[in-house]
């Protein structure tokens, strides 16, 4: 409490706020109190299929285990987020090693993924419920130093709960997509109030910064994007490469569909049924997005009769099967390495696209639909280089896949143009870091 109450005391006056911004914060605080029993309802309904959703529900009311005060506290909120977080915590962890680092997910996934990539090298906890008291219990009982939250996590009450106790804040690799905007702008007071609250947005781009100062922003730095700075483990391609003998198989094409949705595993198939006519021996290796859709998309795959090897089944693939489901956390790279190319889902459904720098960093073609709003910048740029195609539905998808399959030199020529430009934009991983250190507060 000793170091909240000291920074308190020495912030700058807040932001001056206006009544009607007010009164909306108070309305959606209202709504969100509404709805909290049935947020925790589908905690424990989720929990049937996966217990792990039932565990540790407290810490989303800021019940949280004791922790060392004055961390560095960053939040991703699922998979994707603290994947592109990884870089920074590890930056983090060696400029400061005398301070904690507390990391925060909202989703089980989340969770899962920081213990698997980072054990017991930082402290981790669920971060709580944009509720007032949730929040300002969280800060008592955590009281970081500064908070990093990464990409487009922005709720009104946890920044005004920062901004009250003296935490400075960074929206780091900020993203806003035009649809977004658009959204935040229909309640333009509220979305002022809160963006004022913020210490810092650190934007991917100038057209995301741009957005972020339409709707009231004062303080906006383009910083570039830290998905260009993902490292690649040293073992990753042989590790690519042993999947492909011990399971995939050596002598056939494997095509990834990654990272799908609920709508995308049809026109998938649906493609793969088309590709399968001249190709017999081709391979797809389909990785649904969420894990609870496991069985469903498995089952899904055996109905149209294809012979679906799982990989928690820890079996290689026959020569007759025809589907290798991902149905496993945290390899989505190591599956990349050991395709001939990829389709990254989230992009036929309008979900707003997902990572296309992962796989053409590993030097293979990108495939995506036409709903990438979240990655608009990056699937742009896989364009122009002619390192990517944008399909829009099956047989566009089909089309696609069977050009690059029939032509070896095509695929690979497209494959190292996607990781040239996956090489010359990074960098901002070290532009982010300079402005955390402005942002810190001397140390005590």
């Amino acid at each position: 409490m000793e170091l909240l109450r000291l920074r308190s005391s020495t912030s700058t006056p807040l932001p001056p706020t206006d009544a009607a911004g007010r009164w909306l914060r108070r309305f959606y605080t209202g709504l969100l109190y509404l709805m909290l029993p049935l947020a925790l309802l589908r905690l424990y309904w989720r929990g049937y299929r996966d217990p792990g959703h039932r565990q540790r529900w407290r810490e989303r009311l800021g019940f949280i285990p004791s922790l060392p005060t004055g961390s560095l506290w960053l939040h991703a909120v699922s998979v994707g987020e603290t994947r592109a977080a990884l870089p920074l915590i590890r930056a983090l962890q060696t400029r400061y090693p005398d301070l904690p680092l507390l990391v925060t997910t909202t989703t089980l996934t989340g969770s899962r993924q920081v213990r698997e990539a980072l054990g017991e090298q930082v402290h981790h906890v669920y971060a709580p419920y944009d509720l007032p008291g949730a929040v300002a219990r969280f800060l008592r009982n955590s009281q970081p130093r500064l908070a990093v939250i990464m990409e487009t996590e922005l709720w009104p009450n946890l920044l005004r709960q920062c901004a009250m106790a003296g935490v400075p804040t960074v929206i780091a690799n900020a993203r806003l997509s035009e649809r977004s905007a658009r959204g935040y702008a229909r309640i333009h007071r509220l979305t002022a109030l809160m963006l004022r609250d913020i210490t810092l947005i650190a934007a991917q781009a100038e057209a995301d910064a741009e957005r972020f100062r339409a709707l009231g922003a004062p303080r906006v730095r383009v910083t570039g994007n830290l998905k260009y700075d993902l490292p690649l483990p040293k073992t990753l391609l042989e590790q690519g490469r042993v999947l492909r003998r011990d399971v995939l198989g050596e002598n056939r094409l494997v095509w990834i569909a990654a990272s799908t949705h609920a709508g995308e595993d049809e026109p998938v198939l649906d493609a793969f049924a088309i590709l399968r006519r001249r190709w017999p021996d081709l391979l797809l290796m389909l990785v649904p997005r969420h894990p609870e859709r496991f069985d469903g998309v498995a089952a899904q795959c055996r109905q149209r009769g294809f012979p679906t090897v799982r990989r928690s089944e820890q079996r290689p693939c026959a020569p007759g099967s025809a589907v290798f489901l991902g149905d496993s956390m945290g390899e989505l790279l190591r599956f990349y390495a050991a395709a001939d190319l990829a389709f990254v889902g989230g992009s036929l459904v309008a979900t707003g696209g997902h990572n296309v720098l992962e796989p053409a960093l590993l030097g293979l073609p990108v495939l995506f639909g036409p709903h990438m709003f979240n990655f608009t910048e990056a699937g742009e740029r896989l364009l122009a280089a002619n390192a990517a195609w944008q399909i829009a539905n099956a047989a566009e998808l089909a089309v696609a896949v069977e050009r690059l399959l029939t032509d070896p030199e095509r695929r690979q020529a497209a494959g190292q143009r996607g990781r040239a430009v996956v090489e010359c934009h990074r960098g901002a991983l070290a532009t982010l870091l300079a402005c955390i250190e402005e942002q810190l507060p001397c140390r005590r």
